[in-house]
Formats: C-alpha cells, sequence, structure tokens
C-alpha cells in the first residue's frame, strides 16, 4: 500500500514520537462513550454546514469518491495508550473545506457522530492535511468498534478530538464546546503538553 507518512508531525511539537505519559501498543483497545450505533448505507448522509458558501451532502459511496489519500500516522489516546504507524484511508479535512468555501468568518469547528457525540477544534487545527475522515485502517474498512463506517482521526491531538462514526461538520463563528470538553476534558488536547484536563 502507497501512503504518506505523517509520523514526524512530533516534531513540530518539539516532543518525542510518543508523547510523556504515553505507552505503546501494538493492539487497539476500544473505548467509546456509549454502544456502537447502528447504521444504514442506504440512508447514512454525511453533511457540512454552517459558516460555509457550500453546505454539502453526501452518501457514503459518494464520500468515498472524493480524493482521498492513505497515510501512517501515530494514534494517542487521552487515556494513555498510544498506536504507531496506522495507515489510515480517506479524505482530508482541507479537501472538504475547499469545496464547502468556508467563510471568512469562521472560527471554529464542531463534529457531529451518530451516537450524539460532538467534540470542537479551532478551525485553524482541522486545516491540516493529516486531519482525516477515514473509512480504512490498514487496508481494512473500519469495523463499527472503531468509528466505521467513518470516523476523524487526529495525530497531533488526543484521539476524542477525532470522532467515530462522523456524520458532519458544523463551521462556526464562536468557539463552543463538545461532549468532553463540556465535561472537564481539554479543549486544546496537545498530547506533548499533556494536556489531557481542563
Amino acid at each position: 500500500m502507497e501512503y504518506e507518512d505523517v509520523t514526524e508531525i512530533h516534531e513540530e511539537f518539539g516532543g518525542d514520537r510518543l508523547p510523556p505519559g504515553q505507552r505503546e501498543t501494538s493492539a487497539f483497545p476500544v473505548l467509546s462513550k456509549g454502544d456502537v450505533p447502528s447504521w444504514d448505507p442506504e440512508t447514512w448522509e454525511f453533511r457540512c454546514w454552517g459558516a460555509i458558501e457550500n453546505e454539502l451532502s453526501y452518501t457514503f459511496d459518494a464520500f468515498q469518491q472524493l480524493p482521498h489519500e492513505s497515510q501512517r500516522q501515530d494514534f494517542h489516546c487521552v487515556t494513555g495508550w498510544s498506536r504507531l504507524d496506522c495507515v489510515f484511508t480517506g479524505v482530508t479535512f482541507p479537501t472538504l473545506a475547499n469545496r464547502a468555501g468556508v467563510s471568512d468568518d469562521a472560527v471554529h469547528v464542531m463534529f457531529h457522530a451518530l451516537d450524539g457525540y460532538t467534540t470542537d477544534l479551532p478551525l485553524s487545527d482541522c486545516l491540516r492535511d493529516e486531519v482525516m475522515f477515514a473509512w480504512e485502517l490498514d487496508g481494512e474498512p473500519l469495523t463499527g468498534e472503531h468509528g466505521g463506517p467513518l470516523r476523524v482521526v487526529t495525530p497531533h491531538k488526543y484521539a476524542y478530538k477525532g470522532p467515530k462514526w462522523i456524520t458532519g461538520i458544523e463551521f462556526l463563528t464562536e468557539k463552543k464546546r463538545g461532549y468532553w470538553e463540556k465535561r472537564g476534558y481539554s479543549q486544546t488536547a496537545n498530547p506533548w503538553h499533556e494536556e489531557r484536563y481542563s
């Protein structure tokens, strides 16, 4: 499989590849706020709305037809484990942002998931090629436990900033807090600064 290697992203943040307080694992532990939601390929929809010029809507098949790529990334969970060398395949955030035509007054993003989960990030943290809407891991379709059919990956943040079962992006003109952020988790979530909690 051909892919772009982005595992040196830690150098940008002045830290080692394995962030402080993390332990490396070859497994992929399953952590979610609730049960795996069911989804129907016939009715599933991915949307972009808010402070943009063009609202977008895709079926799962149409989403997979968008320009996409594979990247080798590292994955850091806020609970203290990291899985290195994950190869994710999907659509990058900038690809969607360019199609949506982000408004000049957009400053923040809220991700929405099938189970009602939300998480937020500044727009500037999302407009990176490493932020990806992925449907494959290591050449296999994402399982439901790991966020299939589609999840966000954010290798420069703890993984709660990359929601499973993603169904949409809301572009915001002001900051809002997502599910865990309202419950005391860090809004910045930088693994190399151990920004786990507010």
